[in-house]
Formats: structure tokens, sequence, C-alpha cells
């Protein structure tokens, strides 16, 4: 019984991660949107949050306000307001956005938090060398899909 159990585990988990999208093979929309979940499963507004606020994940409160997170210090003013942005975007064009800003705003300074690929020569942490070989994305394709889920909260009735 026990075998069967971690067999039915291990078949989960195996699906779970066939499912998700590589970085290098997420579909732009002419727009830049990004039609599909990246992995398949929905994302967790909770968890979202908590990347949007940590600086070793995504810190995206250091370019964007989001009054809903006042408690959290040091908001930015690089990027717009995110207050109601439920209600600007699609979840699609949002995970288009999160995934990689470029292919919606060209000029934007947003990075692209779910790329690997087509850098100038990024820094190897802080030894101050380029990289050997491909980077892995400042996020995880569950991670792309949990911010989203938290900026699908923020609409202007929040």
């Amino acid at each position: 019984m026990r075998n069967a159990i971690v067999a039915t585990v291990a078949v989960a988990l195996a699906t779970s991660v066939a499912a998700q999208t590589a970085p290098g093979e997420v579909v732009y929309g002419e727009y830049g949107q990004v039609a599909e979940s990246l992995t398949g499963q929905a994302g967790d507004p909770e968890a979202g949050l908590q990347i949007m606020v940590t600086r070793g994940k995504g810190n995206c409160i250091a370019c964007h306000q989001v009054t809903e997170l006042e408690e959290y210090p040091f908001h930015g003013e690089v990027g717009p307001s995110l207050d109601g942005v439920a209600d600007r975007w699609t979840e699609e064009d949002l995970r288009g956005i999160v995934a990689n800003a470029k292919m919606a705003f060209p000029g934007t300074m947003m990075p692209a938090f779910y790329k690997t690929e087509g850098y100038i020569r990024p820094g190897d942490a802080f030894t101050g060398r380029a990289a050997e070989g491909e980077l892995p994305p400042l996020l995880t394709a569950q991670e792309i899909e949990d911010v989203v889920a938290y900026l699908m909260t923020l609409d202007e009735y929040y």
C-alpha cells in the first residue's frame, strides 16, 4: 500500500513538473500577453504577496507603490502604482508583464522575471565576472503564477 502511495505522489509530481512551461517556450501574444498558465495550476495570492515584498525574490514594491502593502517600507516610484491593476489588465496581460515586461513595453526598466537567455554579459552573483552557461529565471513558473494571482486581487475596491 505504501509503495502505491509513493508511486501516486511521484506520478503527480512528474506530471506537475512536465506541465510547467520552460522560459524559452513561453508563447507571447501580439501585445506581450501570455494566455496559458505557466504551470497549469492556480496561483496562490498569499505566496504572491510574499514574493512582491521579499528583496531576494520579486521585490515588486522596490519600484511600484501598492497602498494595500503600506506596512512594508520603501515603495518605489519608478514603475506605475499597482493599485487597481486588476481593473486595468487581464490575467493574461499581467502574466506576460511579470514574465517578461519587455514583450509588452520594449523600453521598460522592469526586469524579465522568467527569462534565461538573451542577456548582455550578466554577472555571476557578486564576483564581477560574466556568468557561464544558462542562467536560471529570477522567479519560477509557479512564482509567476502566484504574483499574478496576487495582482488580480488589486482592483479598485480592495
